[in-house]
């Protein structure tokens, strides 16, 4: 699994925080749809809340779209070929780094136990399946370790998200989905995605520090 940590104040990406912060909420505010629709759009909802009836498993196509719309730059979400082929890594990375940098994000696809949150309730023994992401910027460490800022829309994946899920949405009395307004479909979007900290992110918007020099793990398909 790649190795995840969280923002932190002071952390210094290309696009820069305030900008890819400012980026997220400007597509989550013109997202159209009703505040279920709305919902679905970004997040890929939990098999333990009563919104179990919209889990699904289409990260691949929601990573297409919320790539596409957190990707103002010119040609617009930008998808590496295989990250698993062996063959030119350091350079399909180094087009990841000029994409991002460029205003568009990237779609990352691997296996679910690679790419994934280490809590993803889509996690198996067998690394069975894959998982889709997407990068918006690249950062580097105090100590030159670099690293990618990752959107991973999977509510489940970490220990971290699991909780702010289940603060937001279930609580003591859980929200009925029928019940859910625009307004509280925007700010569990908002709350997942950003937080509430200026200099940070929500749980589902993390650092990923990936071995540019490696492929990526096959992927096995069930």
């Amino acid at each position: 699994m790649i190795e995840q940590a969280y923002v932190q104040a002071g952390d210094k990406t290309t696009p820069t925080v305030k900008d890819i912060k400012a980026r997220i909420s400007t597509a989550v505010d013109a997202t159209t749809g009703t505040a279920l629709e709305r919902l679905k759009c970004w997040l890929q909802m939990p098999g333990d809340s009563t919104f179990a009836k919209m889990l699904d498993s289409d990260c691949q196509v929601r990573a297409k779209r919320v790539g596409g719309l957190l990707s103002p730059g010119t040609g617009g979400l930008y998808e590496p070929s295989d990250l698993s082929v062996a063959l030119g890594v350091p350079a399909k990375w180094t087009a990841v780094d000029t994409a991002v940098k460029a205003d568009r994000a990237a779609y990352v696809n691997g296996s679910t136990g690679h790419v994934g949150g280490a809590q993803s309730k889509f996690n198996n023994e067998r690394n069975i399946g894959f998982h889709v992401i997407v990068f918006l910027a690249v950062g580097k460490e105090s100590d030159g370790r670099g690293y990618y800022l990752g959107f991973d829309p999977d509510t489940s994946a970490t220990t971290e998200s699991r909780a702010a899920w289940k603060a937001l949405v279930t609580g003591e009395t859980e929200t009925k989905p029928q019940d859910f307004t625009a307004e509280k479909s925007l700010e569990v979007i908002t709350s997942m995605m950003l937080g509430s900290a200026e200099g940070g992110f929500g749980p589902l918007v993390r650092k990923y520090y990936v071995d540019t020099t490696k492929a990526f793990p096959k992927i096995i398909r069930a």
